[in-house]
């Protein structure tokens, strides 16, 4: 068995055994620490260590370029050659990719971190601050007869990016969350009440455990009063955690191509995109920036494989700050080179984080909700699904707390809902929006935690169903 040596020397060990006519490799190194709990205690923690090598190999002909792709976690060294022709193979035996555009090189790539340095990792050291704030937080909870569940996880990605162009590229990324899930002791088999909060964060220094716990503790004296309610349309506040699970959806539908080709939400009636027409009354902003503070991310394109929104072939394309919605008006779409030479729009590409935000803002939830006569608070959103492309309708539930606001206070828990709104929909109608600020999706925070959102007033959420899920 052959040992594997450094992610770099893969790198360029792969080019060289090459014998495709264009040729890129990928290789991951990530490293986990993770800790979970239950009932007031840590059931499991640990460390884990990985890698995964991609090749993607690139034959040309008179029908044009074909892609071939292959990947491999645990890789021996004697393997190495065994994957790169695997990928050769795979690219002879494919039909040429429409979206192939001439690789590029380092003069026009974007730049990285430094290339020879090692793999950043992680340990559970990360924890070493908010492990006590989770001991105290356990206490706290056991004292007033409720149950603490979650979980705190944090990676660190390096990825290496080569190619036959001369590329040499590499992002370290560090990617942290924590979860906390209050629930009443014992849940009744039709009552009780939950309350969740979540956090993402690049190294837990910014973790107040204390602080998210003291909200578990105000949600938790909320849900002390049930209140049943009809389905219908209510005025609704949404925290950022909830808008993010909303606007994620909404960037991830704002593909360029799919516009163009009539296929979705930002499809214009009579062909085209509507890059140019405003969606919201107020004049919101919707963008990615790789440098965002607190949310920074990588540079450039890392794609492992062609794509219609993302693409292998923009591997190394530099990111800059790029305004989805500025104003209120949609002003691009996530696109590659190709989609953009069919829309006649510069090429956006794919960048991954995201921030909402109403330039001047200065309100908090609070003060919206002491600003609310007779509402709903809706603080978590799961089990979202698109219902309907061209609209982009959702459907979804709500969990782990509804609450009813009258009178600018919170009174009581409702029971949960099925909802159906569309993200599109819900920024044309928002009356009114905070302050921007760090909010974690649960629904999409797993593989999108890098976003900030300011809390929403929206006057008609339409509630469709009663749900019986607790």
């Amino acid at each position: 068995m052959t040992k594997l040596s450094s992610p770099q020397d893969i790198v360029d060990r792969a080019l060289e055994l090459s014998r495709a006519d264009a040729c890129m490799v990928l290789v991951q190194e990530q490293s986990t620490a993770n800790l979970r709990w239950a009932n007031n205690s840590l059931t499991t923690n640990g460390v884990t260590r990985g890698r995964e090598v991609t090749v993607i190999a690139l034959t040309e002909s008179d029908r044009g370029v074909s892609v071939g792709v292959t990947a491999r976690s645990g890789l021996r060294g004697d393997e190495l050659a065994e994957l790169v022709r695997a990928a050769e193979a795979a690219s002879r035996d494919a039909t040429p990719s429409e979206d192939a555009r001439p690789l590029l090189g380092p003069e026009s790539a974007g730049s990285g971190g430094t290339w020879d340095a090692p793999p950043e990792t992680t340990n559970v050291s990360v924890f070493s601050e908010f492990a006590p704030g989770l001991g105290r937080a356990f206490e706290r909870r056991g004292a007033v007869g409720h149950l603490l569940y979650g979980y705190a996880e944090h990676s660190v990605t390096s990825t290496f990016l080569g190619s036959s162009t001369g590329l040499r590229l590499r992002h370290d990324q560090p990617s942290g969350a924590v979860d906390l899930n209050a629930k009443s002791e014992p849940p009744s088999a039709g009552g009780g009440h939950s309350a969740w909060v979540g956090r993402a964060t690049r190294d837990f220094a910014d973790i107040d455990v204390d602080r998210l716990d003291e909200e578990l503790t105000r949600r938790m004296r909320w849900g002390s009063r049930s209140v049943e309610l009809p389905a219908g349309r209510y005025e609704t506040l949404l925290p950022p955690s909830a808008v993010a699970d909303m606007m994620v959806d909404l960037y991830m539908s704002a593909g360029a191509r799919d516009a163009v080709e009539g296929r979705s939400v930002f499809s214009a009636v009579n062909g085209g995109t509507r890059v140019g027409e405003r969606l919201s009354a107020l004049p919101l902003t919707l963008r990615s920036d790789p440098a965002e503070p607190g949310l920074e991310c990588a540079p450039f394109v890392l794609a492992g494989t062609p794509g219609r929104e993302m693409t292998a072939f923009d591997n190394g394309l530099p990111l800059r700050r790029t305004d989805w919605i500025s104003e209120g008006a949609l002003t691009a779409l996530r696109q590659t080179r190709h989609s953009a030479e069919l829309t006649g729009l510069p090429a956006t590409a794919h960048t991954d984080n995201l921030v909402l935000e109403l330039p001047g803002a200065t309100s908090t939830l609070d003060d919206m909700i002491a600003r609310t006569e007779r509402g709903l608070l809706l603080t978590c959103l799961w089990y979202i699904r698109v219902v309907d492309p061209q609209t982009l309708l959702l459907t979804g539930l709500t969990r782990d707390g509804v609450y009813l606001v009258e009178d600018g206070e919170v009174t009581g828990a409702v029971n949960n809902f099925r909802f159906n709104e569309s993200p599109v929909s819900l920024l044309e109608r928002a009356t009114e929006a905070g302050a921007t600020v760090p909010g974690l999706s649960r629904e999409s925070g797993d593989y999108f935690p890098r976003t900030a959102m300011p809390p929403l007033r929206v006057p008609d959420f339409n509630m469709s169903t009663v749900s019986q899920a607790s």
